[in-house]
C-alpha cells in the first residue's frame, strides 16, 4: 500500500511542470489569438477618419465599415489586371525632354474677314427671286442667290450675239474679234459666269431675267434686301461668311505684348476641345489700345476645317515664356499633393504600385516638371494616381508620405 502511493507521489511531482508549461502555452496561444484580432481594424470608404476595432456602420455617412491592414509594414499596393482596368491605371516610362511654360490669355474665335464674301448687286434691276431668305443658310459655291430682271442685260447678251456672228461671218477680220472679245469682258464684268455665256452662245436667246451665283462657300450672315425690290447697280445684297477658318483673338497687356512678335507660335485651347490644342502663328499684334481699356490684342488664324468652332467660342490662348532642355516631366494629374510634399506612383514589378515622393518645379496648366525622386526609365502612373493614394489610406490607415522617400 505504501508502495502505491509512493509511485503515486513521483508521477504527480513528474508530471507537474509539463502541466504548468502546458497551461502557460494555452494562455499564450489565447494572448496571441486575442492580439491577432485586435490588428483586425475597420474604416469607412467614405470617410477614413473613421477608425474601429470591430464591425459597424459609419457613424457619419451610415455605411458599412471594411476591415483594413493597418500594421501592415509593405508599401506597395497589388492590383491585378480586372482591378488595374476598373481603375483606369495606365503608366509610361519617362525620359528627359525639353519642358517650355506658357503664360495663358483670354481670347475668343471671331469670323476672317478674308474668309467673308459681300455680294452687291452687278446692275439695276428688280430682284424677281430670292433663292435664300433666311441668315444661318449654308451657301456652296455656285449655288444660285438671287434672280434679277435688267434690260441692261438683255442688251449686253443680245451685243454679244452681234459680235458672235460677225466673228463668225469675218474670221480674219481682227476688227469683228476685238468687238467679240470686248463684249464677252463686259458680260463676264457684270457677274456673268462663263457657263452663263457658254449657255447663251448654244441657245442663241437673250433673256432679262438673270440668275446670280455664289461665288464661294459660305453661311448667310446678312441679308439686307427682299423679293421684289428694286435695287441700283452696287447695292448691298448678302454677305456670306466662311468658317472654315477663324481668327482667334487675345486681351494682353502692352507690357506683355514687347515679349511676343510677328510669325511666332503659339498654343490654342478651346473649352470643351482640350484633347484638340492648336498650334497656330501670331500675324498681328494691334500697336494701339482698346477703347476704355489697357488691353491691346493678339490675332492669329486657326484652321476650322469641320466647321465645330463658331464664332464667339471663348479661347485660352497660351504664350511660351521658359524653356528648358532634358528634364522629366509628367502630366499634372500623375502628381498627388498635400500639406505634406508631393507623390507620384511607381510601378517597380509588374502590377505591383509604390508611392515615391518627387520635388517639383515649373509647370503649366497640363505639365510639371520633376525636378528629383525620378529617373529616366521609371514606369510611372499618369492616371489613376488619385485611386491609388485613395485606396492606399483605405487598406493601411496611413499617409503614402510616411513611407515614401525621396
Amino acid at each position: 500500500m505504501e508502495r502505491k502511493e509512493f509511485i503515486k507521489s513521483l508521477t504527480i511531482g513528474l508530471l507537474a511542470p509539463t502541466l504548468f508549461l502546458a497551461a502557460c502555452s494555452d494562455d499564450k496561444n489565447k494572448d496571441n489569438k486575442k492580439a491577432s484580432q485586435k490588428t483586425t481594424t475597420y474604416t469607412c470608404p467614405m470617410h477614413p477618419q473613421v477608425v474601429q476595432d470591430k464591425m459597424g456602420t459609419c457613424p457619419v455617412c451610415g455605411m458599412d465599415l471594411v476591415p483594413f491592414e493597418k500594421n501592415s509594414a509593405e508599401a506597395a499596393l497589388h492590383l491585378d489586371e480586372n482591378q488595374r482596368a476598373l481603375a483606369n491605371v495606365t503608366t509610361m516610362a519617362v525620359g528627359l525632354t525639353g519642358f517650355n511654360t506658357y503664360k495663358q490669355l483670354n481670347g475668343r474665335l471671331v469670323v476672317n474677314p478674308e474668309k467673308t464674301e459681300y455680294i452687291s448687286s452687278r446692275v439695276s434691276g428688280r430682284l424677281e427671286r430670292l433663292y435664300v431668305r433666311q441668315t444661318g443658310k449654308k451657301i456652296n459655291k455656285g449655288q444660285a442667290l438671287y434672280q434679277i430682271y435688267s434690260e441692261q442685260l438683255a442688251s449686253l447678251q443680245q451685243e454679244y450675239l452681234l459680235s458672235l456672228e460677225q466673228a463668225a461671218q469675218f474670221p480674219e477680220d481682227k476688227t469683228f474679234a476685238q468687238l467679240l472679245t470686248s463684249s464677252r469682258q463686259k458680260l463676264s464684268l457684270y457677274g456673268q459666269s462663263e457657263g452663263a455665256i457658254k449657255a447663251l452662245q448654244n441657245s442663241k436667246k437673250t433673256s432679262p431675267n438673270v440668275i446670280f451665283r455664289a461665288p464661294e462657300n459660305g453661311t448667310v450672315a446678312e441679308l439686307t434686301v427682299t423679293e421684289g425690290q428694286y435695287v441700283s447697280e452696287g447695292t448691298p445684297l448678302m454677305r456670306l461668311e466662311g468658317y472654315q477658318s477663324l481668327w482667334v483673338e487675345a486681351d494682353l497687356y502692352p507690357t506683355e505684348a514687347a515679349s511676343i512678335k510677328d510669325g511666332q507660335q503659339v498654343k490654342v485651347v478651346i473649352p470643351g476641345w482640350e484633347d484638340q490644342p492648336q498650334l497656330v502663328t501670331v500675324k498681328f499684334i494691334n500697336p494701339a489700345l482698346q477703347a476704355n481699356t489697357q488691353l491691346t490684342q493678339l490675332r492669329a488664324a486657326i484652321p476650322n476645317p469641320n466647321n465645330q468652332w463658331q464664332p464667339g467660342l471663348q479661347a485660352n490662348v497660351f504664350v511660351p515664356t521658359e524653356s528648358k532642355g532634358d528634364v522629366i516631366n509628367l502630366p499634372i494629374a500623375a502628381v498627388i499633393r498635400n500639406e505634406k510634399g508631393a507623390h507620384v506612383w511607381v510601378e517597380k514589378e509588374k502590377d505591383k504600385f509604390e508611392p515615391q515622393v518627387v520635388k517639383t518645379g515649373i509647370e503649366t496648366f497640363d505639365t510639371i516638371e520633376i525636378k528629383k525622386g525620378l529617373k529616366a526609365g521609371d514606369q510611372v502612373v499618369i492616371s489613376g494616381a488619385y485611386l491609388l493614394y485613395s485606396e492606399y489610406i483605405l487598406k493601411k490607415g496611413k499617409d503614402p508620405m510616411e513611407s515614401a522617400k525621396l
